[in-house]
């Protein structure tokens, strides 16, 4: 029995049993010894490798430097692991905690430090941090030669074994390698019972691909667009992004060994990906690097004599229109003219490079230095000339700053190439010349997919816009005009956006995102997902988008609160208008899919309002604006009453400022001092009206509700008042459900659940 058991586990299950990898980053219990018994051990066995094949900890003495003022003690190396094979040392690994990067360089170094030691001498070292494994070669350690996610070893395992297991090495005599793998190669995945995530921790600045590249006035956080692909597409799929922006989701299928369609109407956001991935030799991007920067400096106008002539010489954008609300008329308004002459000086000589993706890099390290060099940007208190922002990024309008940085180009252009170089080192291993051709950008729109076949994609991943939020079109002029990219009257009517320049109407906003939709709805496989980010307040724009995917086929599924990161300068400064967060609204195309069932709601809606808010204040012991807007647009895809909710709640603030106290600094909302909750609602009508909720997102997710469960989430949302018992909440659960199997609990399939009746 044990054996037939065995026979149909995959590798790693049989390597790690159930372990979550997705909670092992920031927990503080699972650390480098955690790392080197429960991930590596059984990795190294498996490999083929025993007790005596494997030498931990090996003492080597460097063998040039020594410390102490005579220079006589010797400098300590230890690797973790030294792996024989026969008499010799195959390679080397050391383990790193789950929180630091494999392809660091000084990590990277250091083990380099290991396999070239005389005592080890190895071809092959590697670094494992417990969810990720680089391997590398001695003789070319800038790029790894595999690399990969230990979550997904099943997929890498064949690579592995035929680079490290213990027959992959010979010493003197000729071998014939022969993989043995007993366990299926592939486990399997299966699209429709796709698990929701949970809110997962934002880790923004640790990926240099996205983090300093080139500004953008949104992007998507990038390991929480990994873990979404990762969970809903499998190695080998084809991911598409209709509003791709500054690239993160198309990027990051890439990274993780999919395929990618990058879409997007900004001329200048098509042009951020394509510069970044196109492949280039670093050698050569160095070697014309350096080129311009010579030239720059032989001819850098700084008299105002130099200036002028610069000036008539160089060309640099003339008439171009700023958008309304902007301080000054044109472009060349932004700047000074010491600032065009230099800005124009260097485009003009990186012009000149010959080979197309070198001139596109350097082009994007230009581009990404405007931000700094224009009349719009400012320093920060207290922090250095560099250390500020421009005012289209903090305020979304192009505004004069007060006392405008004085920033040099050279440094900051300096500054850009390391950090270009930085992203391009870290993609370098699944962006390149070979797997290139698995990504497709293209300048287009999302209302028009009619170049992409139908049911052709595997999964979507998108952040459209949010109403009149951020007129991307509008705040990238002064980007596109350096950049001598065209917008034209037709991206303008295309641009899904409320008001703008072509002050587009609600309706006309409606209809862009709502043909998107259908786009999305035609080109994806069915049984394949759809997870659409959204930030709007206005309950009206969330109906939309329900009823939209609704009538298009697609089935809804369960909506997911996420933060973004850092809170936004504009957040600070408009705390009740602009959210921090958004939810990711999870669509899933099936042939008879179930649509979302509308509560018979016998309530006035201001009581349902009222209860929802005071329930989630109460759940937290205080909630922000984005957890009480989270939870109402939840419940209102939940118990279908959003069609209500948009037509009298388009703004909480003032209810909320009305109703409960609120904190400056933790911007927290709290029931009042010395106040009961507003809500008298009866019990057994609390504990309806969340019993149904709960119930329909377990069974979304497909997933058990267990009654200890069901008392668990039930409790917290009615401490406005008297607490119920148990049995009071097993009888209102015997009205409206069924059992389902040993201690779960469905709801009842009669038809449209009357919450009131």
């Amino acid at each position: 029995m044990g054996k037939k058991i065995i026979g149909i586990m995959t590798l790693k299950q049989k390597l790690f049993g159930k372990l979550n990898f997705n909670k092992l980053s920031g927990n503080p219990d699972f650390k480098e010894d955690s790392v080197r018994e429960v991930i590596i051990l059984p990795i190294l066995k498996e490999l083929g490798y025993q007790q005596n094949n494997i030498v931990r900890s090996k003492t080597l003495h460097h063998p040039f430097l020594k410390i102490a003022s005579n220079k006589k003690i010797p400098i300590r190396l230890i690797p973790d692991y030294c792996l024989k094979v026969e008499k010799n040392y195959a390679w080397v690994l050391d383990a790193k905690g789950v929180d630091e990067k494999v392809m660091d360089d000084d990590h990277i170094a250091q083990v380099y430090s290991y396999a070239t030691h005389p005592e080890i001498n190895s071809i092959y070292f590697a670094i494992c941090n417990g969810l990720e494994f680089a391997l590398y070669r001695r003789d070319s350690y800038n790029v790894p030669v595999l690399f990969f996610q230990i979550a997904e070893i099943n997929e890498n395992w064949e690579t592995l074994n035929k680079f490290l297991s213990i027959n992959s090495f010979q010493a003197g005599k000729s071998f014939v390698y022969e993989p043995t793998v007993p366990f299926k190669a592939k486990e399997e995945f299966n699209y429709t019972t796709r698990p929701l995530l949970d809110e997962i921790l934002v880790k923004k600045q640790q990926a240099k691909r996205h983090f300093g590249v080139h500004g953008y006035f949104t992007k998507q956080t990038w390991n929480v667009v990994a873990e979404y692909i990762k969970n809903f597409s499998k190695v080998g799929d084809l991911v598409l992004d209709p509003f791709a922006g500054s690239g993160v989701t198309p990027i990051e299928s890439l990274m993780n060994n999919r395929k990618a369609i990058s879409i997007d109407l900004n001329p200048m956001a098509v042009f951020i990906v394509q510069s970044l991935i196109a492949p280039v030799k670093q050698e050569e991007l160095a070697e014309a690097f350096e080129r311009v920067k010579t030239e720059y400096e032989k001819k850098e106008p700084k008299t105002k004599e130099e200036i002028e002539k610069a000036l008539k010489k160089y060309p640099y954008p003339k008439g171009n229109i700023l958008p309304k609300g902007s301080d000054v008329p044109t472009v060349e308004k932004l700047f000074s003219k010491k600032q065009l002459a230099q800005l124009s000086l260097l485009k003009y000589v990186i012009k000149r490079e010959k080979n197309d993706n070198i001139r596109n890099t350097l082009l994007l390290m230009f581009s990404g230095l405007i931000n700094k060099i224009n009349l719009t940007y400012h320093a920060s208190d207290g922090r250095s000339e560099g250390r500020g922002n421009s005012s289209v990024f903090a305020y979304y309008r192009y505004r004069i700053a007060k006392t405008p940085g004085n920033i040099e180009i050279l440094p900051y252009f300096e500054s850009r190439f390391k950090k270009v170089l930085d992203a391009r080192k870290e993609i370098e291993y699944f962006i390149n010349e070979k797997t290139i051709s698995n990504i497709k950008v293209v300048k287009g729109t999302a209302t028009d997919l009619s170049w992409i076949p139908k049911e052709s994609v595997d999964y979507i991943y998108t952040d459209p816009p949010y109403g009149k939020k951020i007129p991307y079109l509008d705040l990238s002029v002064m980007w596109n005009a350096w950049l001598d990219l065209e917008v034209t009257k037709k991206d303008r009517k295309l641009e899904a956006i409320e008001g703008g320049g072509e002050d587009k109407s609600k309706e006309e906003y409606n209809q862009l995102i709502a043909q998107s939709i259908k786009e999305m709805y035609r080109v994806l496989k069915y049984d394949r997902w759809l997870s659409f980010v959204f930030a709007h307040k206005d309950p009206e724009f969330w109906h939309l988008i329900i009823n939209t995917a609704e009538r298009c086929g697609f089935e809804y599924v369960g909506a997911v609160p996420q933060k973004n990161g850092q809170t936004s300068f504009k957040k600070r400064q408009n705390p009740f208008t602009v959210l921090s967060g958004q939810l990711i609204i999870n669509f899933r195309k099936v042939r008879n899919p179930r649509a979302i069932m509308k509560a018979n709601l016998g309530m006035d809606i201001a009581e349902i309002v009222m209860q929802t808010i005071e329930g989630i204040i109460a759940k937290h012991h205080g909630a922000t604006l984005e957890q009480i807007n989270d939870e109402l647009i939840i419940k209102g895809l939940e118990l279908g009453f959003l069609d209500l909710l948009k037509k009298e709640y388009s703004d909480l603030t003032p209810i909320l400022l009305d109703n409960f106290d609120y904190d400056d600094k933790t911007e927290i909302f709290t029931i009042r001092k010395n106040t009961k909750f507003k809500t008298h609602i009866d019990v057994h009508l609390r504990i309806k009206f969340y019993l149904i909720s709960l119930l329909r997102r377990m069974e979304n997710e497909n997933k058990s509700a267990h009654f200890d469960d069901i008392i668990q989430h039930i409790i917290p949302l009615l401490k406005n008042g008297i607490t119920p018992e148990n049995q009071t909440i097993l009888k209102v659960l015997e009205d409206i459900a069924e059992p389902a199997g040993k201690d779960s609990w469905r709801l009842k399939k009669d038809g449209e659940l009357n919450l009131f009746g």
